[in-house]
C-alpha cells in the first residue's frame, strides 16, 4: 500500500476571486465541485496524474494570523520570463513580501489573501516541473519528515539534510515535495495543507492504520459525513487522505 501526493488545500475568505488569482496565475482551469470549493487543474489534465499536484479553495472565514507553513514555488525558464511573472503576478493582485528571506535570488511574493508563494530564479535546477516547481513545507527537522512521508507515498526521495530534504513522485514528472527546516514552531491549524491519495483497490481505513504506525496522528472532527480522513505528520501538520482512486 502506498499515496501519492494529489493536491493542496487552501483555505480562502473569497474562493472564487482567490480562485481567479490562481487560474490566472498558473494559466490552469477553474471548476468547482460543490458550494465553498474550487478546483485548480491543468488544461486536458485527467485527475491524478502526478505531472501536476492540483490546487483547491475551500471557503473558511477563518482569519489568517501567521506565515503559512506550506508554499509553492513557481518555475520559470529565463531571466525574461522570471521579469514577466513577477510583472503579470503584481498585475493580477500579488505583492512582493519581506519574510526575513534577506539576499535571496528568488522573488517573494503574497496573493491578494496574503498566502506566500515565491517566484525561482530560472537558474534553479527544476525542469519539466509544470508551474508548480515544488510544494514546500516548513518543519523542524527534515530527517524526520524525509523518513515519515517518504514511508507514507511511494514518491523518491532525491535529497536529506539537515536542514532540507527533497521528494518527487516515483516517475520523475510534476512538482517536487521540499522539507525546509525553519526556526518558527507551528501555531494552530494549517491554512494550506496536503491532500494525499491511496491506489485504487487500497482501503481508506487500512492506509489510516498504516500511517498511524509510521507516525502519523488522528485527528477527530467529531460528526462527520466525510469520505476522508483527516491526520497529522509527526510534526503535526494536518493533512487529508482521500478516498482512494
Amino acid at each position: 500500500m502506498a499515496t501519492r501526493l494529489v493536491q493542496i488545500t487552501m483555505k480562502a475568505r473569497d474562493e472564487s476571486a482567490l480562485g481567479g488569482f490562481w487560474a490566472q496565475a498558473l494559466r490552469w482551469e477553474l471548476s468547482s465541485e460543490g458550494p465553498g470549493v474550487i478546483n485548480l487543474e491543468p488544461k486536458g489534465f485527467v485527475y491524478p496524474d502526478p505531472v501536476a499536484v492540483c490546487l483547491d479553495l475551500v471557503a473558511s472565514a477563518e482569519p489568517k494570523t501567521a506565515k503559512n507553513r506550506v508554499h509553492v514555488d513557481l518555475a520559470t525558464t529565463s531571466a525574461d520570463h522570471r521579469a514577466e511573472l513577477v510583472t503579470r503576478l503584481r498585475d493580477l493582485g500579488a505583492t512582493p513580501t519581506d519574510v526575513g528571506q534577506g539576499d535571496v535570488s528568488w522573488t517573494v511574493m503574497v496573493d491578494p489573501e496574503g498566502n506566500e508563494f515565491c517566484v525561482l530564479d530560472w537558474h534553479d535546477p527544476v525542469r519539466d516541473t509544470g508551474p508548480i516547481a515544488s510544494v514546500v513545507v516548513d518543519c523542524a527537522d527534515p530527517r524526520v519528515m524525509a523518513r515519515f512521508w517518504g514511508e507514507a507515498m511511494d514518491w523518491t526521495v532525491h535529497k536529506v539534510t539537515d536542514n532540507s530534504a527533497v521528494l518527487r513522485s516515483a516517475r520523475g514528472v510534476g512538482p517536487y515535495l521540499q522539507f525546509l527546516r525553519v526556526p518558527d514552531a507551528k501555531i494552530g491549524w494549517n491554512r494550506v495543507h496536503l491532500d494525499v491519495r491511496p491506489y485504487p483497490g487500497d482501503e481508506l481505513e487500512a492506509e489510516a492504520a498504516r500511517l498511524r504506525t509510521l507516525g502519523a496522528t488522528a485527528i477527530d472532527l467529531g460528526p462527520s459525513e466525510v469520505s476522508w480522513t483527516v491526520l497529522a505528520d509527526p510534526e503535526g501538520n494536518e493533512f487529508c487522505l482521500l478516498a482512494p482512486g
